[in-house]
């Protein structure tokens, strides 16, 4: 049975005012009364009953082996009979009578089906009935308009407007057992083996836990298997995030579509406007400085003389390509580039850049991480590894390493925009982009010590970028690390604008890119998948595109706070007037 089928997210409306319909009946239970816990009372009885009968028996085959006869009983004997009777009383109560009533008392499915399809018959005829056309030449058979119908009161308690969940009976036991903890919600995949199934149910739990109604979180249209195991754990729905275009994008001679997702209004009609300076002014010309993810483990020694030693044996170039072996024999495309160490005391942290083809890499270089730690502990067994990341790489944190070493690709991009240019499609001059560039992206952000935001937004369309690709939208924080520069040429006729970032962290294999909407973004921009001809070119491809749509939107931005645009354009893209509650109801 499909999920799709089972679950309805549509409130149910009453057709007939005078029928009322009771949407959840809890009547007393008897078990409530028990001083334990049922599973605990339960238990206990059925632990007591096999007890005495095991007693007993062994009471009577003694009584048989001595020839006593079976009629004389001691006071021990009394009360395991006392106690069988007492134990086989309850479990049959417990569950031979339960079973019986749910047999006798439980309703036909076919009256449910029947009153549905009474119900359902007088909504087609009240709809056939009022019509106004005639049903025939010579005949008027239209009727007059039905009164309006009388507000139907409800004195249910409705929790944050939560619609009524028709579920089937089978998976509503899972619910209950969910909610009663008696069921792990992590392990709903796996019983079930129907991984939208298992989300529903756990979505329903959820809305019982918790009393607040998940009818906003969408949950039909989106294929949970896809990301079973690797990208989200325990699904309860999908968030949905407009995705829109900036572009055409002109870089080394090619146009590129951007997708951007975002809930940020006018970030994609500002980075669409700096694409359009770059087109009429010729495109922009980006390069790959580097290409090397990191990743640094934090070993420790009895000594900090036996922590150097390890680290002249790594930055020896002579052991090199003995560790390049052990690092590159655990994958296809990571490949051993470099190592840097650094000691704090006697705690030693070993920064391994390697390459990683079209995928980020945080697993590949991992994996080779550890295979050149097993092969150090051979001469190096005083050796202690305290993690396989010492926050040296540095992952997801805003570092200087990163800032001057690199992380991921380390891209620059350029572009000279003409005057003309920026006075008709920027709405500024060279002159007042120069001077803002300045003292905003330099000089402010030096007041602010700041470690690689000498930008002025650069994260805006990573963030984007990176969401609407399937990248890791954490990464973002190093990724976003940039200076963008502008400056006067051509005898100050014309801007040469460009944004150098040193660790942009991207792949078009792996984690989130494989997802279908994910795909399709990075399918648009021709970089899905590996590449077959030279690997890592998807990659790198894409980091270029990240940093020239970056240049795009750091150009827009720029110009509109030197023309005083900002906080107009804002106020009238970024400041809905519309009710979206109304609008949504």
């Amino acid at each position: 049975m499909e999920a799709s089928r089972l679950y309805s997210t549509k409130p149910v409306q009453s057709l007939k005012p005078t029928k009322k319909i009771p949407l959840e009946e809890d009547p007393g239970k008897a078990s409530d009364a028990l001083p334990l816990p049922l599973y605990l009372t339960n238990a206990l009885f059925f632990t007591l009953f096999f007890s005495v009968v095991y007693f007993l028996l062994s009471r009577w085959r003694e009584k048989i082996r001595t020839s006593t006869p079976l009629h004389v009983v001691t006071f021990s004997d009394i009360i395991a009979i006392l106690s069988f009777f007492a134990s086989f009383i309850y479990l049959l109560g417990f569950f031979g009578i339960d079973f019986v009533q749910s047999l006798v008392f439980q309703p036909s499915p076919d009256v449910w089906i029947a009153e549905d399809e009474e119900e359902d018959n007088e909504v087609l005829l009240a709809k056939e009935d009022a019509r106004k056309v005639p049903c025939g030449q010579a005949l008027d058979c239209s009727l007059p308009p039905l009164p309006p119908a009388a507000p139907i009161v409800t004195t249910q308690k409705v929790c944050d407007e939560k619609p009524l969940m028709v579920i089937p009976e089978e998976d509503e036991e899972i619910v209950k057992s969910v909610v009663a903890g008696t069921t792990p919600s992590y392990s709903l995949e796996s019983k079930l083996g129907d991984c939208k199934r298992a989300a529903a149910i756990r979505r329903e739990a959820l809305q019982r836990l918790t009393g607040k109604s998940l009818s906003g979180l969408p949950l039909d249209g989106f294929d949970y298997e896809s990301i079973l195991g690797q990208c989200c754990e325990m699904p309860v729905g999908y968030v949905q995030i407009p995705v829109g275009i900036a572009g055409p994008l002109l870089v080394n001679g090619r146009e590129y579509s951007v997708p951007m997702a975002t809930t940020e209004g006018c970030l994609v009609a500002s980075t669409n406007r700096g694409c359009k300076a770059i087109h009429l002014s010729g495109g922009a010309t980006s390069v790959i400085l580097k290409d090397g993810m990191t990743r640094a483990p934090c070993v420790r020694f009895g000594t900090a003389k036996r922590a150097a030693d390890l680290k002249l044996y790594l930055e020896d170039p002579d052991n090199f390509e003995t560790l390049s072996v052990v690092f590159n024999r655990s994958s296809r495309f990571g490949r051993l580039q470099g190592i840097k160490c650094a000691i704090a005391g006697k705690n030693l942290y070993i920064r391994f850049t390697c390459s990683t083809g079209d995928a980020m890499g945080m697993n590949m270089v991992s994996k080779g991480v550890q295979n050149v730690l097993d092969f150090l502990q051979t001469d190096f067994a005083d050796m202690d590894v305290i993690g396989i990341s010492g926050n040296y790489c540095s992952d997801k944190k805003p570092a200087a390493v990163n800032w001057i070493e690199g992380r991921g690709k380390s891209v620059v991009c350029e572009a000279t925009i003409k005057g003309d240019v920026v006075r008709k499609v920027l709405k500024t001059s060279v002159e007042s982009l120069v001077e803002l560039n300045m003292l905003k992206n330099l000089t402010g952000s030096a007041m602010a010590g700041a470690l690689g935001g000498f930008n002025a937004h650069a994260s805006n369309i990573v963030a984007a970028i990176y969401i609407a690709t399937g990248q890791d939208p954490a990464q973002n924080v190093e990724s976003s690390h940039c200076i963008t520069m502008m400056e006067a040429v051509n005898d100050g006729k014309d801007l040469h604008v460009s944004v150098t970032m040193p660790s942009i962290e991207v792949g078009t294999v792996g984690g989130g890119t494989q997802l279908a909407s994910q795909s399709a973004c990075l399918n648009l921009l021709g970089v899905k998948g590996a590449s077959k001809e030279t690997p890592g070119a998807n990659s790198r491809m894409l980091a270029t595109i990240v940093a020239s749509a970056v240049l795009a939107g750091e150009l827009s931005l720029m110009s509109a706070i030197a023309a005083g645009q900002l906080v107009k354009s804002h106020m009238k893209y970024n400041r809905s007037t519309k009710d979206v509650s109304k609008a949504s109801s």
